[in-house]
């Protein structure tokens, strides 16, 4: 077990922790100390507050908002702030692919979607927690991208990745003299189990079905390990950025894809 407490009495914010790598920040950053805010617009993120506090690992507080909206965004920052006082890191979690398939397939309602589910939120989460940094002069912001800004049948998802991208190198020069680091890990393909809440409840097609295939060995083709990671390898990369050990690095974006750099 890791004895690290890097995060010892630190306020970490993590989006889109009820599930997959999001509760995987949240449980080891508690397991290393921090006061954890867990923020979702399922209610399963409940679920792992009490896991963290079954675990015995110190403060945590669920959060139930739409992070796709600004108000959502706003919201989670007054629960922190009003429970804990200050936001030492945020992690920016909340995205994922919602279909794939050829760009010229996507109807127009769900390439804005991609872009609100895959952009949006980290867009809302900056800007509704960038003030209270600004004002204690010191902070972490963890930017989940991925190595998707270079694939196939995802184009407004890869777009959207490309946005956080630029995202984080712009808000790294901004906020560099507040004390403020801004970093991303762009994620590759990871394993994880099932998801409790689907991203697409429509029954998959046979054509999307291979679509979807096609994906997996591009993936899996472009890793030089030739294979999915994991998650605990994913929270790895995305809590070392989080951490005071990368004290001296900001605006980076780190690939964590077996090699493929995206």
């Amino acid at each position: 077990m890791d004895t690290r407490k890097r995060f010892e009495e630190k306020v970490v914010v993590v989006t889109g922790a009820a599930q997959g790598i999001g509760r995987g920040v949240a449980l080891r950053a508690a397991a290393e100390g921090g006061i954890v805010v867990l923020t979702d617009r399922s209610e399963l993120v409940h679920e792992v507050e009490a896991e963290i506090a079954g675990l015995g690992c110190g403060l945590s507080l669920a959060v139930v908002a739409d992070l796709e909206t600004y108000a959502g965004a706003c919201a989670m920052t007054r629960a922190a702030l009003d429970a804990f006082g200050r936001i030492d890191a945020l992690v920016n979690n909340v995205g994922g692919t919602i279909w794939a398939k050829p760009y010229q397939e996507y109807e127009e309602a769900q390439i804005e979607a991609e872009v609100r589910r895959s952009l949006f939120p980290t867009l809302w989460c900056c800007r509704a927690v960038l003030p209270t940094m600004i004002e204690r002069q010191r902070g972490a912001i963890v930017n989940v991208s991925s190595i998707a800004t270079r694939s196939i049948y995802r184009v407004p998802y890869a777009a959207s990745k490309g946005g956080v991208n630029a995202l984080t190198a712009s808000l790294a020069f901004e906020h560099a003299e507040d004390g403020i680091r801004v970093n991303a890990v762009a994620t590759g393909g990871t394993e994880a189990p099932p998801r409790k809440v689907p991203r697409n409840t429509a029954p998959q097609s046979e054509q999307e079905a291979r679509w979807y295939q096609d994906i997996v060995d591009q993936t899996i083709s472009s890793s030089l390990m030739r294979r999915y990671g994991t998650i605990d390898e994913q929270v790895g990369a995305i809590l070392f950025l989080a951490s005071d050990e990368a004290s001296y690095i900001t605006g980076t974006v780190l690939p964590v894809g077996g090699g493929d750099l995206g």
